[in-house]
C-alpha cells in the first residue's frame, strides 16, 4: 500500500515538474524575446553564459551531491543526521563561492568596462545568490523526501517569476543600471526562494497536530544540533555516498555545460557572439525538449516493459517483438519526417524568425547561419535519441556498463572537437562538434541494432529513408522557400514577408499531404493505435456506466 502511495505520488511530482519545465522554458522565451529590445548580446553573452556558469558551478560543487545523497534512505534515515549533513553544504558554499568568485574576477578575461560595466557587481551578486540558497537545501530535501509535490512546484514558480519580473522592471525602467539590474532580480529571487522555505514550514510547524509524523517539531529542528544518544553527528554511510555522488556528477556537470566551460576558459568566442550561440541553442533546442523527448520517454517506457532486458532476439516472445520493431520504425520514421521538416523549412525561415524575435541584434549577424546548422543538429537529435532508448531498453546492464564508458570518450571527444573546430570555424564550430558527438552515437546505436536484428524477419531501420516522394516533395519545398527568400524576404517590407511565409504553408501543407498519401504503413500503425485508445475509452465509459445502472437497480431494490 505504502509503496502504490508512494508510486501515485512520485507520477504526480513528475507531472508537476513537467509542467514546471514548459512553464519555465515559456518564460524564459517570452523574457527573452522582450529583453533582447533592451539590452545588447554582448550583455546576454555575460549573463547567460559567464555569470549564468558561475552560479551553476557553485550550486553544483557546493550541494547537488549533498541533496542526492541525502533523498537516499528511504523511512530508515534518521532526519537529525540528515539535516546535520545537508547543512555542511553551507561553510562548503562559502568556501566555494569565494574561491570561484576569486577565478571569475581575477583569472578570466573580463569584458570592456565601457561596454559592460559594473563587471565585478555581477560576479559577487551571482556568487552571492548561489551561495543563499544553501541555506533552505535542508528544507528542499524535506519537500522531495516527503513528497510536497505542490509545495515545490509553487515555489519554484515563484522564483522564476520574481527572477522575471524584477529583471524587467529595472531594464525597462531604470536602463542605465546595465548588469545590475540583472544582478539585483536574481540576488532577490533566490532570497525570495529561501524565504518561501522557511515560511511555510514554519507555519506548517506551528499549525501541526501532536501525532503528526512531520520529523521536525519546532523552528530549532531546521538547523544542526547533536542527535540524541550515541549516534554520531551524521550517517557515515550518508558521507560515502555524498562523495560517490560528486564524482558521478562531475562528467554530467560538463556535459551539460560543456559549452559554457569552453567559452568561458578558452576564449574561443566575444561576449556577443557567446550571446548569439546561447540564444540559438535556447530557441533550437525548443523542438528536442517539447516534441523529441516526449516520443523518446515514451518510446523507452514501451521497450523496457515489451522486451527481455539482455536477451538476443531468439529468446524474445516473437508477438512482442514483432509490435516492438514495427513501433520501433514507426517512431523512426516519426522523428525523421519531423526533423527533415524542420531541417527544409528552417533554412529558409531562419532569418524571418529571428527578424521577428529579437530584430537585427539576431538576424543581422551569425545568427540565421547558426539557425540553419542548428536544424540539422536537430535531426540528429532527433535519430539519436529514439535509437538510444530502444538500445537501452535492450541492452544487458553489463553492456549500460560498457556503454557509459564510452559516452566518457565521446564526451572528450566533443570537448575537444569544441575547442578546435571553434578557434576554426566560430560559434558554428560548437554546432559541427555536437553533430560529431551525435553521430558518433547514432553509429553506435545502429551497430548495436543491425547485430540485434541480424538474421530476423525485421527491418526496424528502415524507418530512418522516408519514401521516394516525400523525399523528392521536401527538396523541391526547399528549393522553392530558398528562392522566395531570395526574391521577397526580408528588405522589402512587411507584405513581402508575409508572402513569403504563405509559401512557406503551401510547400508544408504538400508535405503533409504526401506524407499522408504515400507512408501507409505510418497512417497504418497511427490510425490503428487511435482506434485503440478510442476503444480503450469506450469500454471505460461502457463500465462506468454499467457500474451506475447497477448501483440504480441496488438502491432501488433496497427502497423497495
Amino acid at each position: 500500500m505504502a509503496s502504490n502511495k508512494l508510486l501515485a505520488s512520485a507520477t504526480k511530482q513528475a507531472s508537476y515538474n513537467m509542467v514546471l519545465q514548459v512553464i519555465f522554458r515559456a518564460m524564459t522565451f517570452l523574457l527573452n524575446a522582450f529583453l533582447l529590445r533592451y539590452i545588447s548580446k554582448e550583455m546576454v553573452g555575460v549573463v547567460n553564459v559567464r555569470l549564468t556558469l558561475l552560479y551553476t558551478t557553485i550550486i553544483f560543487v557546493a550541494h547537488e551531491a549533498f541533496r542526492r545523497a541525502c533523498l537516499s534512505g528511504g523511512d530508515k534515515r534518521n532526519w537529525r543526521q540528515t539535516v546535520n549533513l545537508i547543512w555542511c553544504t553551507v561553510p562548503l558554499g562559502f568556501v566555494c563561492t569565494g574561491v570561484f568568485t576569486a577565478v571569475w574576477l581575477y583569472l578570466l578575461e573580463r569584458p570592456d568596462p565601457d561596454v559592460i560595466p559594473h563587471y565585478s557587481v555581477g560576479v559577487l551578486a551571482f556568487a552571492a545568490s548561489a551561495f543563499i540558497e544553501l541555506f533552505a537545501d535542508q528544507l528542499w530535501v524535506m519537500t522531495q523526501a516527503l513528497l510536497f509535490v505542490r509545495l515545490k512546484v509553487v515555489i519554484d514558480s515563484l522564483w522564476i517569476a520574481v527572477r522575471c519580473v524584477t529583471t524587467v522592471i529595472l531594464v525597462v525602467y531604470f536602463p542605465h543600471l546595465g548588469l545590475i539590474a540583472f544582478s539585483i532580480a536574481q540576488v532577490v529571487s533566490s532570497a525570495a526562494l529561501v524565504l518561501a522555505y522557511y515560511t511555510y514550514f514554519t507555519h506548517y510547524i506551528r499549525t501541526a497536530s501532536p501525532d503528526d509524523s512531520f520529523p521536525l517539531k519546532k523552528i530549532q529542528d531546521f538547523f544542526p544540533t547533536w542527535p540524541t544518544g550515541k549516534k554520531p553527528w551524521t550517517s557515515p554511510e550518508l558521507a560515502r555516498l555524498t562523495w560517490s555522488f560528486f564524482k558521478q556528477g562531475i562528467l554530467k556537470q560538463l556535459l551539460t555545460e560543456g559549452e559554457r566551460y569552453v567559452m568561458t576558459i578558452f576564449d574561443v568566442l566575444s561576449f556577443g557572439d557567446q550571446g548569439v550561440y546561447d540564444i540559438i541553442n535556447n530557441l533550437g533546442s525548443l523542438a528536442a525538449r517539447f516534441l523529441f523527448l516526449p516520443i523518446e520517454e515514451s518510446g523507452y517506457l514501451f521497450f523496457a516493459q515489451s522486451l527481455k532486458r539482455g536477451k538476443p532476439i531468439r529468446d524474445q516472445d516473437k508477438e512482442s517483438l514483432g509490435l516492438v520493431s514495427r513501433v520501433l520504425q514507426s517512431l523512426l520514421k516519426v522523428v525523421v519526417l519531423i526533423g527533415l521538416t524542420i531541417l527544409v523549412f528552417g533554412y529558409a525561415y531562419s532569418f524571418l524568425a529571428l527578424d521577428i524575435y529579437a530584430g537585427e541584434m539576431l538576424s543581422s549577424g551569425s545568427g540565421p547561419s547558426l539557425l540553419r546548422w542548428y536544424c540539422v543538429y536537430v535531426l540528429l537529435i532527433a535519430i539519436n535519441g529514439t535509437t538510444e532508448c530502444f538500445v537501452f531498453a535492450a541492452m544487458s546492464q553489463e553492456e549500460v556498463d560498457r556503454y557509459n564508458k564510452k559516452m566518457l570518450v565521446f564526451s572528450v571527444l566533443f570537448l575537444t572537437s569544441a575547442v578546435y573546430l571553434t578557434r576554426w570555424l566560430g560559434s558554428v564550430g560548437f554546432i559541427f562538434a555536437n553533430c560529431l558527438n551525435m553521430l558518433a552515437r547514432i553509429v553506435h546505436s545502429l551497430y548495436f541494432m543491425l547485430g540485434y536484428y541480424e538474421g530476423s524477419q525485421w527491418r526496424p531501420l528502415s524507418g530512418l529513408v522516408p519514401s521516394r516522394w516525400v523525399s523528392a516533395v521536401l527538396v523541391v519545398s526547399w528549393v522553392v522557400t530558398s528562392y522566395s527568400e531570395m526574391i521577397l524576404c526580408c528588405d522589402q517590407g512587411w507584405p513581402y514577408g508575409i508572402l513569403h511565409i504563405a509559401v512557406g504553408a503551401v510547400c508544408l501543407l504538400v508535405v503533409m499531404a504526401t506524407i499522408v498519401l504515400t507512408e501507409r504503413d505510418l497512417v497504418s500503425f497511427v490510425h490503428e493505435q487511435w482506434l485503440s485508445r478510442s476503444q480503450q475509452r469506450d469500454d471505460k465509459k461502457s463500465k462506468q456506466d454499467n457500474k451506475a445502472t447497477n448501483r440504480r437497480q441496488t438502491d432501488s431494490k433496497k427502497q423497495s
